[in-house]
């Protein structure tokens, strides 16, 4: 990782490291970086030029330093490095406090000086073609934006409509009630106490509060685009499963005792449909913090998801088609903003449409 890692010759430490229990991952309260600015983005450009440097986030309003790197860095090499690196921004920044600008005299006009007719007419066409340009940019994002908008309107409506026609077949042959009837040949008191707190990792409630908590944590490290699509995706998912229980209006099963209790109508399943999508979008956001352990994430998030459709089902308060149904939109709803909260155009001026 170059020089940088040498112990700084300097002895007052300016960074002191606070997190450092998950290996290829720290957290370091620097000192000043709550007081410029500037220094922030300066440890967001420099730090990840270094080998073996994931991912750096500085924070100004905590003056704390996320910090994602190879595991087998040690931690102490990277609080060296920032401590380096906070002395190089101190010695610019003296450095180009202490310099005077340089005026160069601007050249004399005179009132009658000569005008080049054909670099005025090239002057006026510049002018034209940078005023539509921004307007061409936008023009083309927002036809690609309703182009994308309009496939997923199309393929959403097309798989509702599918799911419908499946729930109707299964119903009809009686193989819904056959898998279910199966599944409760399983039923053992322990089991019933583990399913029953697998399905409550579902319920509404909590899974609200965890978009909460979640969204909280994402504003914190200045993750505001993410930490408002969880919550468009926990409430969205919520109100559109309400939607469609309501316009397909169809019962539960009542096939045994129930071990709890359950309103309002069975398909989609809500357990299956919202925990997709919220679980799914936080392990989106989860993955995109731990860049290196990608494939835990996805399999953990995989088998809460499939626990809780499992334990409805166990249950006897859903259909497995209410349980299908319910993963398949929730996982397209979840795909829709996880996209939808990544730019798509960036222009010449460094802006996001």
């Amino acid at each position: 990782m170059g020089n940088h890692l040498k112990q700084s010759s300097h002895d007052r430490s300016l960074v002191r490291p606070i997190h450092t229990v998950v290996k290829g991952r720290a957290r370091y309260k620097i000192e000043g970086l709550d007081q410029e600015k500037a220094l922030e983005k300066y440890l967001e450009s420099r730090l990840p030029q270094e080998e073996k440097i994931l991912q750096v986030r500085a924070n100004y309003w905590t003056g704390n330093v996320l910090v994602i790197f190879e595991p087998e860095i040690d931690f102490k090499a990277i609080a060296s490095l920032l401590q380096n690196l906070v002395l190089d921004y101190q010695k610019e920044r003296n450095q180009s406090s202490i310099k005077k600008p340089v005026f160069s005299p601007a050249p004399e006009t005179t009132k009658n000086a000569p005008t080049n007719k054909s670099n005025l007419n090239r002057l006026v066409i510049f002018n034209q073609e940078q005023n539509y340009a921004p307007w061409s940019k936008t023009k083309n994002f927002m036809q690609k934006h309703l182009n994308r908008s309009s496939n997923q309107i199309v393929l959403g409506t097309s798989m509702v409509g599918m799911l419908a026609l499946t729930t109707l077949l299964m119903h009809s042959t009686g193989l819904d009630t056959a898998i279910l009837l199966t599944i409760q040949k399983l039923h053992t008191p322990l089991l019933d106490r583990i399913m029953l707190g697998i399905t409550f990792l579902g319920e509404p409630i909590v899974l609200l509060s965890l978009c909460l908590v979640s969204g909280m944590g994402l504003f914190l490290e200045r993750r505001y685009r993410e930490a408002t699509t969880l919550g468009i995706v926990g409430v969205g998912a919520i109100g559109l499963n309400y939607w469609l229980k309501l316009l397909f209006g169809r019962a539960r099963p009542e096939l045994w005792d129930r071990l709890i209790d359950v309103g309002l109508h069975s398909f989609p399943s809500g357990h299956a449909m919202v925990s997709m999508a919220i679980y799914t979008f936080l392990g989106y956001c989860l993955a995109k913090q731990f860049p290196q352990r990608p494939r835990e994430i996805c399999v953990l998030t995989a088998i809460l998801i499939g626990a809780i459709g499992f334990s409805r089902l166990y249950l006897g308060v859903h259909w497995p088609t209410d349980v299908a149904a319910g993963y398949a939109i929730g996982l397209m709803w979840a795909i829709t903003w996880i996209l939808s909260s990544q730019p798509l155009l960036k222009t010449n001026e460094g802006n996001w449409y």
